[in-house]
């Protein structure tokens, strides 16, 4: 699905979910989506995503897009960004990023569910971006998550910081961090 804008000024919210075998629901993302007119990047495999094909995916998205892209990744999708931007030239559509609760694809029992994740990219990411930990050891530990944010030249925010309870609202706190990345385009 090709991204579009309503200005070629005006980024478009591209949201880059989890998916994989720790992947939940992410409510916030789909209110972002219906609500706010974000585009979700669709993969052809969510219950075997493998890392290839999900950067192709991205990929073919930002070679199409018309207009700057700011991506909202979540867990699986953090490290795909990563992975993608250490990669491509069309990283450079990319105006910014918030990326939350980044999964540890290095962890030994994920990489074993995620075959084809590991490394992650460690490589400072061309655009400004928001990392937001999480509270999911499992996931990823706090200090970890802290370690690829320094990695990434991203602005680190604490989980408790961010108000963060995606089951109830559209994570309004996590549309004023996005607002902070757009500066001087229109609220969001």
């Amino acid at each position: 699905m090709p991204v579009s804008a309503s200005s070629s000024t005006l980024p478009q919210i591209l949201l880059l979910p989890d998916g994989g075998p720790q992947s939940h629901a992410e409510p916030w993302l789909a209110r972002w989506q219906g609500l706010h007119g974000a585009v979700l990047l669709e993969q052809h495999d969510w219950q075997r995503p493998l890392r290839g094909d999900w950067s192709a995916r991205l990929q073919e998205t930002l070679v199409d897009a018309p207009a700057p892209v700011v991506l909202v990744a979540s867990g699986l999708g953090c490290v795909l960004a990563a992975w993608w931007a250490a990669h491509s030239p069309a990283a450079a559509k990319v105006r910014a990023a918030l990326l939350v609760g980044p999964v540890d694809v290095e962890q030994p029992a994920l990489r074993e569910q995620l075959p084809g994740w590991s490394p992650i990219a460690l490589q400072r990411l061309p655009f400004p971006c928001i990392l937001v930990g999480q509270a999911n050891p499992a996931a990823c530990s706090l200090e970890r998550a802290q370690a690829l944010a320094q990695a990434w030249g991203a602005t680190y925010v604490a989980p408790d910081e961010t108000a963060h309870d995606p089951t109830r609202d559209d994570w309004a706190t996590g549309r004023t961090l996005l607002q902070t990345l757009l500066k001087d385009d229109k609220p969001w």
